[in-house]
Order: C-alpha cells, then structure tokens, then sequence
C-alpha cells in the first residue's frame, strides 16, 4: 500500500489566496480592524465564499494578513536581547517597533487589540513585555536606562505613537523616527554630554480643520 501523496494546490487557489492577503492590508490598512470582510472580498475581486473558504474567520485573516510583520516583531526583540550593550539595545527595539507600526495601520491596532482567538497576537505582546522587561533590568543596572522607567511605559509610548495613523503615510514614517527619538531622550536617566543630540528632521504636519456646521 503506498502513501496518498497531497494534492497540490491550484495555481488560482494560490493567486485567490494571495489577492485576499494583498487587499486584506490595504483595507485594514486605510479603514482599520473594523473594515468588513465583504470589502476585503470586494477588493480582492472574490465572492465572499472564496474567501471565507481560505479564512473562516476574520482573526485568522488578520493573524495571516500581518504575519510578516510578526516575525520582524519577533526579530526585533531577538536582536535587541543579544545585543551586548543594553542601552542600545533598548534604543534600537524602540525604533524599531515604532517604525514597524508606523508602516502598517492595520499591524498596530492588531497588536495594541485584544482579540480572544488571535492568540498568536497575544504572544507576540506578551513576549514583546516580557523582552522590555528583561531589557530594562539590564539598562537601568548599567546605569543608561532612568530607575523610574516600568515596562506600562512602554504600552504608553504605542498608545500615543498610534496617534500618527490619520498622519498621511510619507509624513508618517518621518514623524514616526523623531517620535521615538524624543522617546528614548525621555527614557535616558541622564542627559548625553558633548555634542547636542541630532534629532531627525521634523515632519511637515497640519492641524485637521473640524467639520463645518451643517
């Protein structure tokens, strides 16, 4: 008796597959979490049959949509554990989970979000404190990180950094590196000596004018 081998995909399951993902980040990208499914099926150009067919739910959608950016999350948190210096390696986690939301709207509210079956989100966060907390131990015992600093800082520099999302995307990523680069001066436990710390350029933003009366 030989074994059954697996059927292979369909090449148009594999490009029906490929077409949700793509439209599933530029909606959730452009509206949010709380984009309807319909529209992703709309912008894919499927039924919502076919769509649901490869993501039963919308948690698994989202898990999969943003799966990239989980693992540079993850690589992030890594790099910034080996790095033998731990101040640095603080910085640098910092930047670079901010970069990481500002590209992607729909990664940061399915980060900061809890859904109770995205369990995959869930460790992603937990190990993220967990890694913050290690690192900080470590920071404030070379003396670079302030004593003050507690790990729901963290959380409260994500929740303002996602104030950047109404931001239009090009000046977003620029407004995005100055943000934490005044972060991490607030985090320092002391004023760097010499030479002023450059800041990167100031985005050009505008104030949101209020809807006029009808």
């Amino acid at each position: 008796m030989t074994d059954r081998l697996p059927h292979p995909v369909r090449s148009d399951a594999r490009d029906n597959r490929a077409g949700i993902l793509e439209a599933a980040r530029a909606v959730f990208g452009e509206e949010g979490l709380g984009a309807p499914m319909r529209e992703v099926a709309r912008r894919a150009g499927v039924g919502p049959a076919t769509l649901y067919r490869h993501f039963p739910t919308k948690q698994l959608l989202i898990a999969e949509t943003y799966a990239e950016q989980r693992r540079t999350c993850r690589a992030a948190v890594s790099d910034a554990l080996a790095d033998p210096d731990p101040w640095h390696g603080f910085q640098t986690l910092v930047e670079r989970i901010c970069e990481l939301h500002a590209h992607s709207r729909g990664f940061a509210d399915a980060f900061m979000t809890a859904f109770p079956e995205a369990m995959d989100f869930a460790a992603d966060r937990e190990g993220t404190v967990r890694a913050v907390a290690e690192l900080a131990r470590r920071a404030q015992e070379s003396g670079r990180l302030r004593p003050g600093f507690v790990v729901d800082d963290l959380i409260l520099m994500l929740m303002a950094h996602r104030g950047l999302q109404d931001t239009p995307p090009a000046a977003r990523i620029t407004a995005s590196r100055r943000f934490a680069a005044y972060v991490i001066e607030a985090f320092r436990a002391t004023p760097e000596t010499g030479a002023p710390t450059s800041l990167p350029p100031a985005p050009r933003l505008r104030l949101a004018h209020p809807p006029a009366s009808p």
